[in-house]
């Protein structure tokens, strides 16, 4: 069994999300937010992370990586797991940083995501978005939707991924999976191809840059239900960070397109608990006539009040989330406070 190999099970035996492997340093597993070393292997070299890259990489790839510096790929090992892998260049050698894919979908009740999110795998079309920092969970969420969608809907599924993490098996719905640097080569390409190949539903892994959003948003007026990851926090800094991706001329009609689009954000964070694992908070905002108008009109900022007041219709802010994930004792004040949008706020409500 090759070093990667061993390094690889022992995280996952362990219960890590990630493990990183660099040079001058064992490798390190990730273990509920907490970098630990394995110190079993002692530091790495140049040798060892080179050796690694050939083993994992085929020539094609390893060619991509020498030209930009920086690759992403998901791979498998027989009765190890599913990883999804970024390796790069630093100071004149490999490092390589793993994520954990699980083998099966945890169901929503396992991640604690609302019944108002998975039932969003019955729209028929608009853009609905997940968003969040770096490893909230973002693509899980996604996969528990698609995974609705491919149980219990006739749909062809496409997704776009870079790379594909989440495996799915056609079911009642059709699910092709379209790795971006392998099978396309880059998301805005590949979603105009997408919308040529007779699809019901498209994931898109990320929509971070003008003309992947400006596509998406197209596929979502056209009549397909669009979903989507952005590394925001919070329903109204997602909605400004689309508008402001587009030159200031053109903002105003993408506000109203977005308006017409949107049918849900759904923000997420990962909040440690007492017993040292990790739990996500949820914040949901659902689209309706009233949350049109104010995204329209450019009064973002008015979408917390507004979650809060129609709470009854399954939208509740993050810090409603987290306050409520305090009071039945999950987390503790000290974290409730660290991860709240307003720890002022958040404080006087714990007093009540």
């Amino acid at each position: 069994m090759s070093l990667i190999e061993d390094v690889l099970r022992e995280a996952k035996e362990a219960g890590a999300s990630d493990v990183h492997v660099t040079v001058g340093l064992p490798p390190k597993m990730r273990l509920n937010g907490k970098l630990i070393p394995m110190e079993s292997y002692g530091k790495m070299l140049p040798p060892n992370t080179l050796a690694i890259v050939e083993e994992i990489m085929s020539e094609k790839q390893r060619e991509k990586l020498d030209e930009n510096g920086q690759y992403d790929m998901s791979f498998s090992i027989p009765q190890v797991g599913r990883y999804r892998l970024n390796v790069f260049k630093q100071r004149g050698s490999y490092a390589l940083a793993f994520r954990v894919v699980a083998t099966n979908i945890p169901s929503a009740e396992v991640l604690g995501i609302p019944d108002t999110v998975i039932d969003l795998y019955k729209k028929k079309r608009g853009l609905v978005l997940v968003t969040g920092p770096t490893g909230s969970g973002k693509s899980t969420t996604l996969a528990s939707i698609i995974d609705q969608i491919n149980n219990h809907r006739e749909a062809h599924v496409i997704t776009l991924e870079d790379p594909i993490e989440f495996t799915y098996q056609h079911r009642m719905s059709i699910v092709n999976q379209r790795e971006i640097g392998t099978d396309s080569n880059n998301y805005a390409s590949a979603l105009r191809a997408a919308l040529r190949e007779d699809p019901d539903v498209i994931l898109v892994g990320e929509m971070r840059d003008l003309e992947t959003i400006s596509t998406a948003i197209t596929a979502a007026e056209t009549g397909h239900l669009v979903l989507s990851t952005v590394h925001t926090i919070g329903a109204s800094n997602t909605v400004d960070r689309l508008i402001d991706v587009f030159p200031s001329h053109q903002q105003q009609q993408i506000r109203i397109q977005l308006a017409g689009v949107l049918e849900a954000i759904i923000c997420q964070q990962l909040l440690p608990t007492g017993d040292g694992s990790r739990i996500a908070a949820f914040e949901v905002l659902h689209i309706n006539s009233a949350v049109r108008n104010l995204i329209r009109e450019g009064k973002s900022h008015q979408l917390i009040t507004y979650m809060q007041t129609y709470r009854k219709q399954g939208m509740i802010t993050m810090d409603d989330a987290i306050l409520e994930l305090y009071k039945a004792q999950k987390v503790t004040r000290e974290v409730a406070l660290q991860f709240a949008q307003d720890p002022d706020t958040m404080q006087n409500k714990m007093l009540r």
